[in-house]
Formats: C-alpha cells, structure tokens, sequence
C-alpha cells in the first residue's frame, strides 16, 4: 500500500470518527430540551394531584381540583413546550430583545420602550383582583417549577445555539407582569389604523387630499354590516332598531366624516396593510344538522416558527363555584387562561374589529416644552438604558406630551409626518406623539378568566366587558340554541375629527372625552337572518351616533362567507342543513370575487400576438378559485400584480404603494368602469394611457413574467408554485446562516388562497407572492356535541426543533384538513396517548 493511499485511509478514519461524534453530539444537544410527558413530577406549591394528558399531536389537556392547580400546571406544559418563545415575547415587550440576539434588535427595544408596554403592564398588577391575582401568580410558579435548575439548552436549541458565542444563558424567573405585557403586544398588531394616518399623510407628498381620497373608498353600499344598520343607541343602551330619528343621526356620521380638520392641511396620506385580520360566523340550530349552533373561526396573523398559537384543555374534575374552569381552546403561550374557544355551555370566537383607538397628534416642541392651549408645557422624558449582547449599552431619552410618547423620535415615517409639517412651521418644530387606549393600566387578563366561566349570554357580556384592549369583534353561541355578537373595548370618543388623519396637539378640541360605555357598543342576539358573519368588515351602519373607526375590510370575505352561507339556509331542498364539514369547506374557500369583477374587462382586451394570447386564455374557463394547482390563479394574480404596478407606482411615493389587499380591490372596481380615469395614465409619459392600455400591459407583462419564472407552457403554471409559506423562527431563522436558519425553520410550502379571500393567505405585492400571513388556526365548535368540533393550528405544540410535534399539523393545515376536538372525559382518555402526573412536592 503506497503511502499516500496510507495517508488518506487514516485521514478518512479520523472524518468519519468527527462526523459520528458532530452526530452524537447533534442528536444529544437536539433533544436535550425535549420535555418529560409521562411519570410523575413533584411540583412546589401544588394543591393536590394534577394530571396531564396528551394526545397523539401533543395536545395537553389538563385536569386539577382547584384553579391554582389548574393555571399553575397550565403554567408549567408552556414552559414545556414554548419557553423559549415565551422568553423572546418577554424580551420583546419589555424592550429587552438586544439582550439576547445583539444590536440587530436595538432599533424594535427602543420603539417598545418608548411606547412603554412593560411600564403599563407594571400598573396593572395594581389593578388585579385577588383571584385574578392568584391565578397569574399561580401560572407564574408553573413556569418557574419548569425552568428552575434547567441551564438554557436544556430549554431549548436556541440557547444552546446562542451560547456558541458566550457562556449558556439562565432565563430570569418569570413573572405576572411578564404575562401582562404580552398583551400589548397583541393590542399593537391590531392597533387599526396608525400606520394609515401616516400612509396618508406621505402620499400627499405627490397627490392632493382629494386624490387621497379616492384611494381610501369608504365600506361598499352593497356590503353588509356585521349587525346591520339599524342599531342605534337610545337612552344610554345600544337598541337594535334604528328610532324615528335615525335619518338625523345618519346625517351628523356622515356630515362628520366629510368634516375637514385642520390637519388636513398638512400633506396627506394613503393606505392599510392588508392581511392581519380574522374570519368568524356563526349559524342558529334552525339551519344546521343537529339543531343546535355551529361556530367557526380562524383568525389571520403573520406566520412563524412555532405558530402563535398553544392549543389545550383546562378542567376542573368537579366543576363547582370554587373551581368553575372546564374550558378548551386556544392560548398564547405565557397567558393563563384560553382566549379562544368553549366550554361546556358556551363557545366564542373572535376577529379583529378595527376600531380606531390610535390617534396620531401633531406637537409644536420648542426646547425642552410643547404647546397646548396656547401654552408652552414641559416635555416630560426619562432616560432608558439598552444592554446589548456583545457590545456596550446605550441610552436614549423618551419625551411625552399628554397625548402619549413622541415617536418621531425613532419612527422614520412619522418623522416624515413632523417634517412635512415643518415647512409651514414659524417657531420650534413639529413632532408626532401617539395616543393609544391600551398606554392607559386596563388588565384585559380578567376578561381572559371571565370568558372561560362564563355558562350563558349574560355572563359572556359580562366578560366582554372586561375586554378592553385589543377591541375584537367577539361572536357567541351556546348549547340552549342562542347566537349573539358582541362589540367590546376601550374606543375613544373625540371631540372633534374622525381618527382618519393626523391632528393638532396644540389644540385641545381634538382631545378624546372618555370613551363610548359598552351599554351603547353594538350588540345582537339571536338575529332573525339565523347566522352573524366577521370578517373585518364594518360594524354597523351609518345610523349609529358612535363613532368606532372608518378604517375597516371592504368586506369581500364577509360578502362571500354570506352567500356561501345563504345557499343552505335559504334554499329548500339543500340538503339536512349546515354541519361541521360545511364549515370547514366555507374555511379554505379559494373564491376570489376581485377576479370575477377583473377578468371579464381582461376578456375583452387583445394582448397582442399568439404568444400573450395564449396567457390570457387560462382565463376564459378559470373558475375564480385560486387553489395552489390552478394556473388561472398563478396567471391572474400576476396581472393582478402588474396591474397595481402600472396604474399606481407611478404616482405614489414608494412607502405607500399598493399591496394589493381589499382595499386595492374596492379601489380599482370604481375605476374600472371609467377608462379614462387619470389613474390609468401613466404621469412619467407625455402620452395619456387609458384603461385599456393599462389592462393589455398588465396581461403581457404577466405572461412574460410566468414564463420566467416557471415555463412557457400555460398548462405548466401553478399558484402554489409562486405563493408560498415559509415559516421562520423569529431570532434565529433570519440569521444568515444557512445551516442555522435550517435547523429552525420550516418550508416552504405550496398554499392556496390569497388576499381578500376567505383563505386568506396574504402576499404584499410591492414584495412578490409569498404569504405573509395566515388563518393562523382554524376552529369550528359544534355545540350538540362538542367532541364533534375541530381545530387546527398553523404548526404544532412543540417548540422544540426536530420535535415530532414541532410541525406535524402543518400538512394537514396546509390541505385544509382539522383534528378532532375531543372535550368531556371519556373522549379525552380514548384519545390520551400519555399522561404526566404532577404532585405536591415532598408527597410520599
């Protein structure tokens, strides 16, 4: 044997010995976090006995004798199976991210610490009643008997990731307010319409106000309301049938909503992101199967890495008015309680209402002082302090005026917003502060408990009262037959303005003046028509004094899940009535009604040679459905694409073009049947384009685009193709190294659906056509047998990478598929595949 051929056998010997060693130590190091789910654990603080049983999925369903076993076990399967999500929720609502990733997440730590969340989730401990109080303690030392003695990767690969760069991490003890604050998180992402009063304000860099305007159409006189419109509030209550002076009423919303503010003056602006929104219905017994009422829901979030969701089941074995819980649903992990779901006697679903409870305001600052009332008043500020993994810490100073924290300071578009109106400014300069309902101390956790107890419709209202902030619309319906909705929430009421448009702070007249009571918020119970529909869309109708936002979807889920609804309820010989299967068909309907008003006016248009016409022939028997097989959808969304690109980009700034969402579809139906409407023409060329125009370049482009991007044959083009979900790990899965980002995340994957759909896999157009967000789960609760309801969620229970349960739902989430939704005892045993037994500490 020649000595070179020596060298390389030993060289390969000693790779081989590596490479087995990386793979032990791989494997040992993935499941080193993997939670114990069987035996039995003693726990510090426990009553009595708690068992933990998981079915085939990891879904826990947990079963105490008092409700501080109850939360505190709920407490300690969180820490199980999310803790490292729960640690990055608490870094980033207290404004603490950089600790644990680096200066990359400076810039969100000092926005949040600005705003404030963990400072106003302090003051509202203060607020707890003893129960309540005792509950989120409870949940608290669940966490803590968890991750007690754990070092971080024992928690989770990602600390043990991180630790490569510096010593393991030890998460802080975890706390109430650590809770708390998660809820602010959740009150921002669906804050409504902030990010539209700056939209607009930068569009008017290039347009007028009036031209703002029309890109902002109001909610479509052919859409319904969610309660209908005649609703309106008599004698302190909200009345379900309008009085005799309704046409008044009617005239002062609509006389105030063309009311001109003096904020108008400032250059303008444009738009909502679309997306982050929610689906909900519910049918009345009289047209379902069993009799007795179906509830859907699946509300729409940004997709991640695990899903945002935590699916479980909180029981109390004896149910009695000192342990009242046996409730199953949808929690967050780091939240006791479940915020979506049912119980024995009622069930509940929730979607975002977009009512308008941020108002933007307009500061005169000269110094260290701010006007108001034509006074010079002191700033008020503090100083906050960044530690930064790696680095040196940092400090900023926060300014505040009455109205809230300037975000000017770290905000770029709303410092845009100050700078326009700079150049009208004679002294000092203008900042932009926020005014939000959920910076004022209002625990909505109690509201958490509340729904969970509640046995009947009074009692749900009861508990909606206590939902203060995000406002959702909430949807109801019980065992005894009943269906209902429910408008809560703290939401402003403004002397003056409509909450559209950015307004001067300087000025006391457009302060709020307390907020509406929720005996006037809009409410119905049990509605003549059989069945209440969410989707984002407006409340009620115009009739109504109050004013709850203007900001809301155009309505085209809410119009299709109707007449979806309507083909069974209204229609004789349909079948036996509704049933759960129904519903979740009406879930992943792919429907898209923007492509039934669009392709018809493509039709008529010649693209020009064989070549485009061939693209456009995908449309002639497509079905609008946009299923991820469907080349019609992969051609028409493109179109749909370049027909924004075309007709918009041309006159707005960059920050505000469109994304394509409801609103587009509102936007561009009113133009459509007017060819020479100057959006058509293209401001860059001396030339006027026309509709036509517009419509035949959109098709050619699309063409030329698909056949780049997936064949020159038409038949070989498919949606999921192009509309893909990736799901990313929030820390580490946009590191930049591909070998980590592959450890954490997940896809892509082939969906179906799109923007505006009632599958609403959202895309941005100004990006591309992958989903940006998601029916983040789906639920549809029967309630003549709950163990017949379903659910699913966008990922799995686990957070644990490489986990059997870390992504095992997907697939079927993806196909539209759900899990059973087993309830009472016996169907919970029958489906327990393990079971963990916690027990007081020192039991012999």
């Amino acid at each position: 044997m020649s000595p070179v051929r020596r060298l390389l056998i030993v060289i390969a010997g000693l790779l081989s010995v590596l490479i087995v060693g990386v793979a032990i130590f791989s494997f040992v190091t993935v499941r080193k976090s993997f939670p114990d789910t069987k035996g039995e654990v003693q726990i510090s603080g426990l009553k009595g006995e708690v068992e933990i049983k998981r079915d085939g999925k990891g879904i826990p369903q947990i079963y105490a004798d008092t409700p501080e076993d109850l939360f505190l076990a709920q407490g300690y399967v969180h820490a199980q199976d999310r803790f490292y999500e729960m640690d990055f929720r608490r870094h980033v609502t207290s404004g603490r991210l950089a600790e644990l990733v680096g200066d990359a997440a400076l810039d969100t730590d000092k926005y949040v610490r600005t705003l404030g969340w963990r400072r106003v989730a302090e003051k509202e401990v203060a607020l707890l009643d003893d129960s309540t109080l005792s509950l989120v303690k409870a949940y608290a030392r669940g966490v803590n008997s968890y991750i007690d003695s754990r070092s971080g990767s024992e928690l989770s690969l990602e600390y043990a990731v991180l630790g490569l760069t510096g010593p393991d991490y030890t998460p802080e003890p975890w706390s109430v307010v650590d809770s708390l604050a998660w809820i602010k998180a959740m009150a921002w992402d669906l804050r409504s319409n902030m990010t539209d009063e700056i939209d607009r304000v930068l569009a008017t860099q290039k347009l007028t106000v009036a031209q703002v305007e029309e890109l902002y159409p109001g909610f479509p006189e052919n859409h319904h309301t969610i309660v209908g419109d005649e609703g309106t509030v008599q004698d302190g209550a909200f009345v379900d049938e309008a009085p005799t002076a309704a046409g008044l009423a009617r005239t002062a919303v609509a006389s105030l909503k063309k009311a001109k503010s003096s904020a108008e003056a400032l250059p303008a602006l444009l738009g909502i992101g679309d997306g982050i929104g929610s689906n909900s219905w519910v049918v009345a017994g009289d047209h379902t199967a069993t009799g007795k009422p179906i509830l859907a829901n699946d509300p729409h979030l940004a997709p991640s890495m695990p899903g945002i969701w935590y699916q479980v089941g909180l029981h109390c074995r004896v149910v009695s008015k000192a342990c009242p819980y046996d409730v199953a649903g949808f929690s967050f992990s780091g939240l006791p309680g479940v915020v979506v779901g049912h119980n024995a006697k009622i069930a509940w679903g929730v979607t975002t209402m977009y009512a308008d409870v941020a108002d933007l305001y307009l500061e005169r600052v000269e110094g260290d002082t701010y006007e108001y009332d034509g006074k010079q008043v002191p700033l008020e500020t503090r100083r906050e302090t960044f530690k930064i993994a790696g680095e040196k810490s940092q400090t900023i100073t926060v300014r505040s005026t009455r109205h809230g924290p300037i975000l000017s300071d770290l905000d770029e578009d709303a410092e845009d917003v100050g700078e326009s109106a700079q150049k009208t400014a004679t002294r000092g300069s203008y900042e932009v502060a926020l005014r939000w309902t959920a910076l004022d101390p209002e625990p909505t956790i109690k509201a958490v408990f509340a729904l969970g107890r509640a046995q009947d419709w009074d009692e749900f209202r009861a508990a909606a009262k206590l939902f203060t902030v995000p406002s959702q619309n909430l949807l109801y319906a019980d065992v005894e037959g009943n269906i209902g909705y429910q408008s809560p929430g703290t939401i402003p009421i403004r002397k003056k303005g409509d909450g559209r448009w950015p307004v001067p702070g300087w000025d006391p007249s457009y302060g709020w003046k307390g907020s509406i009571p929720f005996d006037e918020l809009p409410t119905v119970l049990n509605p003549d028509e059989g069945f209440i529909v969410t989707a984002n869309n407006k409340v009620i109708g115009d009739q109504y004094p109050n004013l709850l936002g203007a900001d809301t979807a155009a309505g085209y889920r809410s119009e299709r899940i109707r007449d979806l609804l309507e083909l069974r309820t209204q229609s004789p010989g349909q079948g036996k009535g509704l049933g759960v299967e129904d519903m979740s068909r009406i879930q992943n309907d792919t429907y898209s009604a923007n492509a039934a008003r669009l392709v018809p006016q493509l039709l008529k248009v010649d693209p020009g040679s064989r070549y485009y016409r061939q693209g456009q022939q995908t449309l002639t028997k497509w079905d609008f459905k946009q299923d991820a097989d469907s080349p019609g959808a992969a051609y028409f969304n493109s179109v749909w694409r370049h027909l924004l690109k075309l007709t918009f980009q041309d006159e707005l700034p960059e920050a505000v073009w469109p994304e394509g969402g409801e609103r587009w579809f509102s936007v561009v139906s009113d133009i459509l049947d007017r060819p020479g409407s100057h959006w058509w023409d293209n401001v860059s060329t001396p030339e006027r384009e026309t509709r036509d125009q517009i419509l035949t370049q959109a098709l050619r482009d699309a063409r030329d685009e698909l056949t780049m991007i997936q064949s020159r044959s038409p038949k070989q083009w498919r949606w999921g193709t192009m509309h893909k979900l990736e799901l990313v790990n929030q820390t580490l899965g946009d590191s930049g190294i591909g070998l980590v980002n592959r450890l954490f995340n997940r896809g892509p994957y082939r969906v179906a659906g799109g923007s505006g759909i009632v599958n609403a896999t959202s895309w941005d157009a100004t990006e591309g056509y992958e989903v940006t967000a998601v029916p983040s789960m789906r639920m549809i609760v029967d309630l003549d047998d709950v163990d017949r309801s379903r659910w699913i969620q966008l990922t799995g229970a686990s957070g644990h990478a490489f986990h059997d349960h870390y992504v095992d739902q997907q697939k079927l989430w993806s196909k539209g598929e759900t899990l059973p939704w087993v309830f009472t005892p016996k169907a919970v045993d029958e489906a327990t595949d393990d079971t963990l037994t916690l027990v007081p500490r020192g039991r012999a």
